[in-house]
């Protein structure tokens, strides 16, 4: 069985070492399931393991590669789907009590890709209840943690994705964003990951949400390296006869080939708070230094001037996030109210007796915004900012005060206290974070924008901190080599968590 550092190698590397038949993918799988026999019981990062269907996998990967046929972009690499997404005949419970017994009968398209390109799907992630936390806690087990740190969050809403990358299970994962949930769980646990434009990677919908004008949820990577986000975004990318109406319809381009071209010469509009975010100090720190390197570079950066309230920002659009929820399961609240999350209560009843014209106002007011964000990139190649405001905090426990300044935890209630995450009487003591985590990521899922979290240095109690690159609409090229460029110049897969 090979040494469990190859789980931490990029896809080119592990391929090179199957078609050298240094180990067989079959190995290679059992030592993956293996590092999840391990680590899960610390993590939580899967909520189901897939393992008699792994190995079957990897077995016919052995044979493709006994038979001396080519690779494909996934051949014998162990992945994971986050629980959020459909894996046909694997349960699929979006991270709710509600579905727990659930099993998909479909592969949702971007599972479908990754399927068809040779991946090994080890399982299914973890994730809050239908994606709606920035942290990932449910009623199904424990809080998923951070590897750097388990008394802390992992994030989410991909926390068990960006739990099982960063503790070794496996090189690459897919995720989702529907406000920042790849990029905040990269960031907290020190990988990389990239929400492409909307609509980049399709998906198709069973039910009513296909026919919605607005979709700020997408399908996306999260990898230890930069390389393999592109090959997972080249695999998982481009046009689908089933797919939703908000999918792109042009052919991707070649995310790969170029991705060494460099960032000399091109224009960032930087700002370490967006003008109205409190920032923890290190971060402040360490997301300015990582801005240096990329004038160190030739990248020529200037201020940008914000003009939104990023509070204000989203109240405005929280209609719009309010009917899509309880479009789905609105329902919920006539079945067993008392076992929905907390955060997925408050939620549906706030929204339930909205009338069209607070919707409406909503979608007028989100499509200025998104005119204002394209103004900003007629100028600009790419703006930045800090990933998240604050690195991983304790599960349960988010900070009171940023930079000595108190957060408000409101949005829209009358007091600025945090809401217990199970209950308003159960398990009190675990707080939700409401927007703490998203306050930089939640923009660029409203004007659609590609972005990513690229690693960038570490607080002083050892925990990850992250920069945010985001491009123009449909240039994930650019924003892979801006990730690229700094990845060559400050690599960050040299130090690992040790679990």
């Amino acid at each position: 069985m090979p040494d469990s550092d190859i789980l931490y190698k990029s896809i080119t590397e592990i391929q090179t070492e199957l078609l050298k038949k240094t180990f067989s993918s079959l190995e290679l799988t059992q030592l993956a399931l293996k590092r999840i026999d391990e680590t899960n019981s610390k993590t939580n990062a899967f909520l189901h393991v897939a393992y008699e269907y792994a190995i079957n996998e990897a077995k016919k990967t052995d044979i493709k590669i006994s038979k001396g046929e080519n690779l494909k972009f996934l051949d014998g690499i162990p992945t994971s789907i986050k629980d959020l997404e459909g894996v046909k005949d694997m349960p699929h419970t979006n991270g709710s009590w509600f579905y727990k017994d659930n099993i998909a009968d479909f592969d949702q398209l971007g599972v479908e890709r990754i399927k068809n390109a040779g991946g090994i799907i080890l399982g299914k992630t973890n994730t809050p209840e239908f994606g709606l936390c920035a942290t990932t806690d449910n009623r199904l087990g424990d809080d998923c943690r951070n590897p750097w740190d388990l008394n802390c969050t992992a994030g989410g809403s991909s926390g068990g994705a960006g739990a099982a990358v960063a503790s070794g299970i496996h090189p690459i994962a897919e995720g989702s964003d529907g406000g920042g949930s790849i990029r905040i769980p990269s960031g907290l646990c020190g990988i990389y990951g990239i929400k492409g434009t909307q609509g980049r990677i399709p998906r198709k919908h069973s039910g009513l949400q296909s026919w919605n004008p607005v979709n700020f949820s997408c399908m996306g990577p999260m990898t230890w390296f930069v390389k393999d986000s592109a090959i997972m975004l080249q695999v998982m990318s481009g046009p689908h006869p089933e797919a939703e109406s908000t999918a792109i319809k042009t052919t991707p381009p070649d995310f790969i080939t170029t991705l060494d071209a460099g960032i000399k010469g091109k224009k960032i509009a930087w700002s370490v708070d967006l003008g109205s975010i409190n920032v923890d100090p290190e971060v402040q720190e360490v997301t300015t230094n990582a801005m240096k390197i990329y004038e160190d570079m030739g990248a020529i950066i200037e201020p940008l001037n914000f003009k939104y309230n990023i509070k204000e920002l989203s109240m405005m659009f929280s209609p719009i996030l309010g009917a899509l929820g309880y479009n789905k399961n609105g329902q919920l609240l006539d079945e067993n109210p008392d076992k929905l999350m907390n955060y997925t209560k408050r939620m549906l009843e706030a929204v339930k007796n909205w009338e069209g014209p607070v919707y409406m106002n909503a979608i007028s007011e989100l499509y200025k915004f998104r005119n204002y964000m394209d103004s900003i990139f007629e100028n600009y190649d790419y703006i930045a900012t800090p990933t998240m405001a604050v690195p991983a905090h304790e599960c349960g426990n988010p900070p009171e005060k940023i930079n000595g300044i108190q957060y408000d935890y409101s949005y829209g209630s009358d007091d600025n206290e945090m809401i217990p995450s199970y209950g308003d009487s159960e398990n009190i003591a675990h707080k939700n974070g409401a927007g703490l985590l998203s306050q930089f990521t939640a923009i660029f899922n409203w004007s659609g924008n590609p972005a990513a979290t690229i690693p960038c240095g570490f607080s002083s109690k050892g925990l990850p901190i992250s920069l945010q690159i985001a491009g123009e609409k449909e240039n994930e090229l650019g924003v892979l080599q801006a990730s690229r460029a700094f990845e060559i110049v400050k690599p960050w897969h040299n130090k690992k968590p040790k679990l």
